[in-house]
C-alpha cells in the first residue's frame, strides 16, 4: 500500500533537517536560503513498533520486518504560492499528490537561521500557509464549479459536492471540515484537494524546549485544537543529531534533554503520520520472520490477505486469529489454541489492530 505524508511548512523552517532525520539520511539539502529543496525528496520511514520485537522472541524469527511510510519533502511555501509565486504551482502539485501533511512550524530563535518575514510569529506563519492551500483550493473548486454549471449532462452529485466545499472555503475553512457522503467524495476525488486531506503539527522547537515545549507552541496548540487538528513538539535539529549517534549515545542524550528515546517528537510524528491516514497493523510472525503490515481501518480478513499477495484474497479460505495481547499473555500460539485464545475468522471479519493471523487459501 503506497501511501505519501507531504512535509510543508515556509521556508527555513527546518522541514529538510526533519526529513533527513525521518529517512536517517542527507537526501534533502538543508540549507539557510529559501528554495534549497526544488525537486520533492522522498524517503521511507519505518514505523516505531515495540510489538515487532516482542513477537520475534515468542516466535524465534530471524527477522523483523516494521510498516512503513513514505514521506516527501515539499521546498518551502510562501505567500502568493497559490498563484505561483516561488515555484508555488509547482510545489502545490506535489502536495496534491500525497494522502496526508506534516506542516512544519518554526517554533524557535535564532538569528542565525533567517526568517522569510523577519520574525518569529508561528501561528502568522501557519496561517500563512493554511491560507494558500485554501485559495488554491477554491479556485479549482470554482474552475470545476463553473464548467458543471455550464454542462447539462454534469453530475447533480459533483455539483453537490462542489458547492458544500466551496460555501466551506469562503469561511476560512478547511475542505476537511465539510461533510460529504461517500457518492460526493468520490465524485470530487480526483481534485486532490489540499486542504481535504489529514494534517498534523510539528512544532519546531530548539533541543532547550523539547521536553516542555515554550509560548511560541502553545499559541500554535490552540490553533491546531480550533482546526481539530493534532500538534507534535519536534526538535529537528536534535533528531539530526540522533542519526549520528550510538543507540546508547542517543539515550544518554535525550536524557539529558528530558526526553526518553521512545518518546521522542519524531516518533510520535511518525505515529501520528499513520493514525491521521486512517492506518493500523495487523502482524504474520513465525521462525522465518515477524512482519508488521499495513491496512486501512476497516478492512475485512480477504482484504487484508491481499496485501501480501493477490493469492491470499483471492483464494481466502479463513484466518486463523489471535490477539496481540492474548498471544504474549499465553506465551505461544500453542498455548493460545489451548487456551480458546487462537479464533477461526471467515470472510466478514474485520481486521482489528494488532491481530497475529495466520492466512489460509486455496488457488
Amino acid at each position: 500500500m503506497k501511501l505519501q505524508t507531504a512535509i510543508v511548512g515556509l521556508p527555513n523552517v527546518g522541514k529538510s533537517t526533519l526529513f533527513n532525520a525521518l529517512t536517517e539520511t542527507q537526501g534533502a539539502e538543508a540549507a539557510n536560503y529559501p528554495f534549497c529543496t526544488i525537486e520533492p525528496n522522498v524517503g521511507i520511514v519505518s514505523v516505531p513498533d515495540p510489538k515487532l520485537e516482542i513477537l520475534k522472541d515468542i516466535n524465534k524469527s530471524v527477522k523483523v520486518v516494521p510498516a512503513a511510510l513514505e514521506f516527501v519533502d515539499v521546498a518551502g511555501l510562501i505567500k502568493g504560492a497559490s498563484t505561483g509565486e516561488g515555484l508555488g504551482n509547482q510545489f502545490l502539485a506535489s502536495i496534491r499528490q500525497c494522502d496526508a501533511v506534516v506542516h512544519v512550524v518554526r517554533c524557535f530563535e535564532d538569528e542565525d537561521v533567517v526568517h522569510v518575514d523577519g520574525s518569529i510569529d508561528p501561528v502568522r506563519d501557519a496561517e500563512l500557509i493554511n491560507l494558500e492551500l485554501a485559495l488554491a483550493d477554491l479556485s479549482q473548486v470554482e474552475k470545476r464549479l463553473e464548467r458543471v454549471r455550464k454542462d447539462r449532462n454534469a453530475s447533480p452529485v459533483e455539483k453537490s459536492a462542489l458547492e458544500k466545499v466551496a460555501a466551506v472555503l469562503l469561511k476560512d475553512q478547511p475542505a476537511r471540515n465539510v461533510v460529504l457522503d461517500e457518492e460526493e467524495e468520490n465524485a470530487i476525488k480526483s481534485l486532490g484537494l489540499l486542504t481535504a486531506k489529514k494534517m498534523v503539527y510539528a512544532a519546531n522547537v530548539g533541543d532547550a524546549d523539547l521536553a516542555n515545549g515554550n509560548e511560541m507552541v502553545d499559541r500554535l496548540r490552540e490553533t491546531a485544537e480550533k482546526e481539530g487538528a493534532k500538534l507534535v513538539v519536534v526538535s529537528a535539529q536534535v533528531e539530526a543529531e540522533l542519526v549520528e549517534l550510538s543507540v546508547g549515545d542517543r539515550t544518554d542524550f535525550l536524557e539529558s534533554l528530558g526526553v526518553k528515546l521512545e518518546d521522542t517528537g519524531l516518533r510520535k510524528l511518525v505515529r501520528e503520520a499513520y493514525d491521521i491516514l486512517g492506518l493500523q497493523t495487523y502482524y504474520t510472525s513465525g521462525p522465518t520472520e515477524t512482519r508488521a503490515w499495513t491496512i486501512r481501518k476497516g478492512w475485512t480478513a480477504p482484504k487484508a490477505a491481499g496485501v501480501i499477495h493477490n493469492d491470499f484474497e483471492r483464494g481466502f479460505i479463513r484466518a486463523e486469529t489471535v490477539s496481540y495481547d492474548d498471544l504474549v499473555a499465553c506465551g505461544s500460539e500453542i498455548e493460545a489454541k489451548n487456551k480458546g485464545k487462537l479464533r477461526s475468522e471467515g470472510k466478514d471479519y474485520i481486521v482489528q489492530e494488532g491481530d497475529v493471523i495466520l492466512f489460509r487459501f486455496n488457488v
